[in-house]
């Protein structure tokens, strides 16, 4: 079996077609904990690569070489230098929050309400991310890291990164897909990713980046509410 094949075998979410309205499908997969891979149309997509670390180790050498690469914020489980080399190539499109671009020295950053218009059918907003509980603040202060909300052919991809239930999830509109994380004690409970999504209503909601949290709960807490929770493999 392929690296690639393997490491899709192995994946929390495993590649998935969902259609788009104005083109080809959007396949995405969940590599592990918050490492996804997007593929749409001629675009190869990653978000936090994360190579050794966080188990099942990816061989990214094995993967055709990214045209967009997104990374959230600095923690390990998020930010890893090797894979970014190597997945990168001549006109490969680095995103990140600013203080990891610091780190790294190139790409392009992106604050909290940033856009970047990669294409006139993709385009990449950086949202806020970040911990609102007292004892949680240290893990992810406010105005620091990002999610992502990709468009792809009108399709709406939510890619969280670490957060809380913070109020600006309120403000998305038509997201298609979104990951949002559960696990403790660095993001949300249970309780907290199932009104994060109720703030804004996601039509599949696929709850990442746990550990020991009971995520199944997240589906609990949802059912008739109208959102197809996806409860990934365990980790």
């Amino acid at each position: 079996m392929s690296p690639i094949l393997a490491a899709a075998a192995l994946a929390l979410f495993p590649p998935t077609d969902f259609s788009t309205p104005d083109g080809p499908p959007v396949t995405v997969t969940c590599l592990k904990h918050a490492t996804l891979h997007i593929r749409y149309a001629d675009l190869e997509i990653h978000v936090d690569p994360v190579s050794t670390g966080i188990p099942p180790a990816t061989d990214y050498a094995a993967f055709p070489k990214a045209d967009l690469v997104l990374v959230t914020h600095e923690h390990f489980d998020h930010f890893d230098r090797a894979a970014i080399d190597a997945l990168t190539k001549d006109g490969t499109v680095l995103v990140a929050n600013p203080a990891v671009h610091a780190m790294l020295g190139t790409g392009t950053a992106l604050a909290n309400g940033d856009r970047l218009q990669l294409r006139p059918d993709v385009s990449i907003e950086a949202v806020p991310a970040y911990n609102t509980t007292p004892e949680r603040l240290k893990f992810h202060p406010r105005g620091r890291d990002n999610g992502y909300v990709l468009t792809l052919g009108g399709f709406r991809l939510y890619v969280a990164g670490d957060t809380e239930d913070i109020p600006e999830m309120a403000a998305l509109r038509d997201i298609d897909l979104a990951f949002l994380p559960c696990n403790l004690p660095y993001t949300m409970t249970p309780e907290q990713t199932a009104a994060a999504a109720l703030s804004f209503r996601p039509k599949v909601l696929v709850p990442y980046h746990y550990g020991a949290t009971p995520v199944r709960r997240v589906a609990d807490l949802l059912a008739g509410s109208g959102i197809d929770v996806r409860i990934p493999a365990a980790p």
